[in-house]
C-alpha cells in the first residue's frame, strides 16, 4: 500500500505523506546573512507591484459596510425581540396552567 502511495505521489508530482521526501538542506547562520540582502530586494519588488484603492473606493466601500453593519444589527434586535416574545409567552402558558 505504501509502494502504491509513493508511486501515485511521484506520478501525480506532489508529495504524500508516505511518499519519501528529499531531505532538507541545513543552511549555516552565514548562508542565511547572505541571503538577506536578495530578500530585501525581492521584498521591495514585490512591494512595487501593490496597487492601492482610490480615497473615493475607500470611501464607498466604508459606507457600504456601515450600511451592512446596521443592517446586520438591526436584523439580530428584531430576531431577538421575536425569541424573547415568544419565550415570554411560552413561560406564561406554562405557568398559568
Amino acid at each position: 500500500m505504501k509502494n502504491r502511495a509513493a508511486r501515485t505521489a511521484t506520478v501525480m508530482g506532489g508529495s504524500s505523506a508516505l511518499a519519501p521526501s528529499a531531505p532538507k538542506k541545513k543552511t549555516s547562520l552565514a548562508d542565511t546573512v547572505r541571503g538577506i540582502p536578495k530578500f530585501a530586494r525581492e521584498v521591495r519588488a514585490e512591494a512595487r507591484k501593490i496597487t492601492w484603492t482610490s480615497r473615493r473606493e475607500t470611501w464607498i466601500t466604508t459606507v457600504m459596510v456601515a450600511i451592512m453593519v446596521v443592517l446586520a444589527a438591526i436584523f439580530f434586535f428584531a430576531v431577538d425581540a421575536a425569541i424573547s416574545f415568544l419565550l415570554t409567552q411560552i413561560l406564561k402558558f406554562a405557568s398559568a396552567g
